[in-house]
């Protein structure tokens, strides 16, 4: 049984801004990749997770979301 990890809404943040800073744009495309290849491994949970962070990354990208400060999740 895979141990659970508790990631927090700042987590994910810090991970978003990294892949857009990393990649800019095709940060995007990773993450498109990495929902595909998990759903076809049959990994639902792991796919979702990318899915959320894409949607991150989009806000990012977006200038929705800053480097800082507070979040709301919805």
């Amino acid at each position: 049984m895979t141990p659970r990890v508790h990631i927090t809404v700042e987590d994910i943040r810090q991970i978003a801004w990294t892949m857009v800073d990393l990649h800019g744009p095709q940060a995007i495309g990773y993450a498109d990749e990495a929902v595909t290849d998990l759903d076809e491994q049959g990994q639902p949970e792991g796919a979702d997770a990318w899915r959320a962070l894409r949607s991150v990354m989009e806000d990012a990208l977006a200038g929705r979301l800053a480097r800082e400060g507070d979040i709301t999740v919805h």
